[in-house]
């Protein structure tokens, strides 16, 4: 496990992609490494990387940043993406991504480590289970994209304007 850096973001852009094909979302990677680097590396980062190396060879990784709890009022760690390549499972190499997670975020102080799985993900969501994670059956994600988060954005400037706020 180590902390990914601007010379590791090809091979992490490659098991973003992975992760996308084994998802059956291929068609929703529209970023680039220019974007991610920047995103990870650049003046302003926006999120951090850590890689799974096995032999040498990258085979998994975990894309995380921060949220806030208010009833905790404290930071947490939201996992956006966790992934293992499926010939590399098995092997505690997951296990050992979400506990160094773990690890850094009581380290940092945070309240939580927390993320979201697919409801069809049985053996993701069976995985979690078992290192105990609690799968909370009343939250739904919200998100807005595209042109939702547009018209929302200019919706917004509208209400300000007219209501002179």
């Amino acid at each position: 496990m180590r902390s990914a850096e601007p010379a590791d973001v090809g091979v992490l852009f490659s098991l973003i992609q992975a992760l996308a094909e084994y998802e059956k979302l291929s068609h929703a990677v529209t970023g680039n490494t220019e974007a991610l680097k920047d995103h990870l590396f650049g003046s302003r980062p926006y999120a951090e990387a850590i890689l799974a190396e096995y032999a040498g060879q990258a085979v998994g990784f975990a894309l995380f940043f921060y949220n806030y709890s208010t009833f905790l009022t404290k930071p947490g760690i939201y996992l956006e993406d966790l992934f293992v390549l499926p010939e590399y499972r098995r092997q505690g190499i997951g296990k050992a991504l979400l506990t160094y997670l773990a690890q850094l975020a009581l380290e940092r102080g945070c309240g939580r480590l927390e993320w979201s799985v697919l409801d069809w993900n049985e053996s993701a969501i069976a995985f979690y289970e078992r290192m105990g994670a609690s799968i909370l059956p009343d939250w739904r994600i919200c998100r807005l994209t595209g042109n939702s988060l547009s018209q929302m954005a200019s919706e917004a400037s509208t209400t300000l304007r007219e209501n002179k706020i």
